[in-house]
Parts: structure tokens; sequence; C-alpha cells
């Protein structure tokens, strides 16, 4: 069966800035993305339903029969066997959400099809926040489905303390130098090559992904995610990181989801609770203002290719659009479109040429090209971020 996860369109808006350079089910929330959790469990190739302007780098492979699954949706047993059941020309619905659906057709009929319901338990990443509130459930769920019949690698360090051993996994290539690692309350996964330096305390769930690295005396409790090729130190806490992204100095960063390619200067703090215990509102593109998380806690959500100066402040509930470079004393307005420079002094338009060149050396840092398609994604952003970059009308 071909396998296409499709976006939503009302979940997608929610999700941005997010998903503004990727589709929903490449969003990673646990320890891999949602398709690679779709590929794992069906053991197969998966191809994507977006945007226009995302199909060169994330194409849709269409064969006689389709298999068509809602991005947001990670998988369960059971979810997985309500798709089994499903006919040709049927769709799968969540009270009045597709969740997947079987064609011999396109995608756009889908809401035409005969219907089964759905009412099993479902997790479904379809608000930023939701990626760092469900990150601990689905560590738990990766770390089972990724270890299952494997052997980890042993910790020969003899000055790392570890308890709860049993729910620790190391990948090959891994290093660990006297930390101290607690998977009592939840697993604690470390992948390939990835680095914990001396001094480091972590505490799970917790995963660090492929190649990525945990600073010399950093403070990372639970419920939280360092993406592939990541750097991390300071205190972290029930975040996500998706990758290439770096807090590699001291400040606090909780209840927040930064995405790919972002950098956090020394001393960035976020505000993840309000004075008055109050939940917390963030910009929502869907409804084109302020909307009420239903959370308590809430820091920052940053979209890719993002960065702060030293000492920057987030206040609670702070969404950061793509490419935007922030810095200045003071607190930062807590919408800040994508290509904004400045900070709580103000905000002007970074320009493309210019945050092109710093993308390019970055990338190129990491041994990666900034090529075509990338640049041609960016340049979509910025023009259909405009609106938001209110000043430039003034």
């Amino acid at each position: 069966m071909n396998i296409i996860l499709f976006d939503d369109p009302v979940i997608r808006k929610s999700l941005l800035p997010l998903t503004f350079t990727r589709p929903v089910a490449e969003i990673r929330v646990g320890i891999l993305t949602i398709a690679e959790k779709w590929s794992k469990r069906l053991e197969k190739n998966i191809s994507f339903n977006t945007e226009d302007y995302l199909c060169e780098k994330y194409p849709c492979i269409k064969k006689n029969v389709n298999l068509w699954i809602n991005g947001a949706f990670c998988p369960t047993d059971d979810l997985i066997d309500a798709i089994d059941d499903l006919n040709s020309e049927e769709a799968l619905v969540r009270g009045t959400t597709i969740v997947a659906a079987k064609t011999q057709g396109d995608f756009s009929n889908l809401q035409q099809l005969p219907q089964q319901k759905y009412d099993g338990h479902a997790t479904v990443i379809d608000a930023p926040w939701k990626i760092f509130k469900k990150n601990a459930e689905q560590i738990q769920a990766d770390f089972d489905l990724i270890t299952l019949g494997r052997i980890s690698e042993d910790i020969e360090d003899a000055h790392t303390v570890i308890y709860g051993a049993e729910n620790v996994f190391v990948e090959e290539g891994a290093t660990i130098r006297a930390a101290i690692i607690n998977a009592e309350n939840g697993p604690v996964y470390i992948g390939k090559n990835a680095v914990i330096s001396e001094g480091a305390i972590i505490r799970g769930a917790f995963a660090l992904c492929e190649g990525a690295h945990v600073n010399m005396g950093a403070k990372v409790r639970g419920d939280s995610t360092i993406g592939p090729f990541c750097k991390v130190g300071g205190e972290l806490s029930n975040s996500v990181l998706f990758g290439y992204s770096n807090k590699g100095h001291d400040g606090f960063v909780g209840n927040s989801v930064i995405g790919e390619w972002c950098n956090l200067g020394a001393d960035t703090n976020t505000s993840n609770l309000k004075n008055n215990y109050a939940n917390v509102k963030v910009w929502d593109y869907g409804k084109g203002g302020f909307t009420d998380t239903g959370e308590m806690f809430c820091g920052l959500i940053m979209g890719d290719h993002s960065k702060c100066s030293i000492n920057t402040m987030f206040n609670t509930g702070t969404v950061v659009g793509v490419s935007s470079n922030i810095f200045g004393a003071g607190f930062p307005r807590n919408f800040i479109p994508s290509f904004s420079w400045g900070g709580a002094a103000g905000l002007t338009t970074y320009q493309l040429n210019k945050a092109n060149e710093v993308i390019a050396r970055v990338m190129e840092r990491r041994g990666l090209i900034y090529d075509a398609a990338e640049q041609e994604i960016m340049k979509n952003i910025f023009e259909q971020t405009a609106e938001y970059r209110i000043w430039e009308n003034q």
C-alpha cells in the first residue's frame, strides 16, 4: 500500500510558524518525527501531500491505490487496526476530522467518501503547545518501538551515575562522561554519536538524538527532546528542539518548541508561567490573533532559522516566526513575525538577501548546502508573511 501523509489545512495553519518550512508530519515529538513513526510502524516508505511551495523538498508520490493518513495523528496499535479495516474508497473519521482514507483516486474527494467512525485513543498534534505537552508520552512510545528486541550499548564510564538503568538505551558511538542520568520516572534514549559531557544532570523522559550534544554542567529536567545535531547547555525543561539548533549556554528554556537551525544566545531565558498563574495566550495564525492555550505553562515557540542575542528575555507564550533576529534589552513583543530584525525597541525587516547569506553560511558549517529548493521555500515564506510585518505598510 502506498502511504501519503497529508496536511489538514486547519491544523497546518494552527501549527504555524513551525509548518511554514515543513509538512505537519515532519514535526518532531518524542524521539521521532510523526512521519518516522508511521514509516517504522508500517515498515513502508512514505511521502507527503502538503503546500505547493514545499513539494520539491517533500514530494507526493501517488500510485494506483493510496493510503492517505492525516499527518497530525501519531500512530497507535488501535489506530493502525482501524486503518487496516478500511475498505477501498472509505474514510476513517474522528469527530469531523478525516484521520485516514483508502482510495484509487486523488486526495480532493476524501470528504465525499463513505465514513467509518474512530472513537479510540489518539494523540493529535494540532497546536504547537501539544508538542511539548505530549512529548513524554511520545518518548515512551518511540522508545518502546526503537529498542524492541535490541540491546543497548554499555555505559562504561566509571564516573557516570545511572538510576533506572533498565530504562536507558544507548546507541553506538555515543559518549558519556561523568554525568548523572535518572531514568526512574521515564526512559532515556541516547542516539548514535551523541555526546553527554562532564557534570550534566539528566532526568527522563529524555531523548538525545543522533549527533546531539549536552554540554558540561547542563541541567535537563524531564520530558525533553534534543533533536539531531543540536547542542544544549544551561537549564532545559519539557522542551523540544527539532534539529541543528543550539542553546549552548546558561539560561532557562521551559515548555518550549524550537525549530531547526535556531540559535539562542548566552543567558537567553524564557518565561513559562505567568505571575498570576492564568492560562497562557499565544499568537494563532489560524485565528489571526491570540488564543487561550488552556495551559498554565507555555514558553517559547520559535520557527526555523531564527536567532536571538545574549541575555534575550522572552515573555510567557512568545511566538517567533521564521528567520528572525532578536536582540536588545527588555522583553520583545510576544508575537514576532517572520523575517523581523530587532527587539523591544522596535522591529524592522530582515531582508531576504541578508537572511539567505546567513542561512547558507550556517548550513555550510554543518556540511550541508542551502540549495535552490530551500531558497525557494524561504522566498515563499518571506512573501507570505509580509502581512504580519505591519511596519512595512506604515
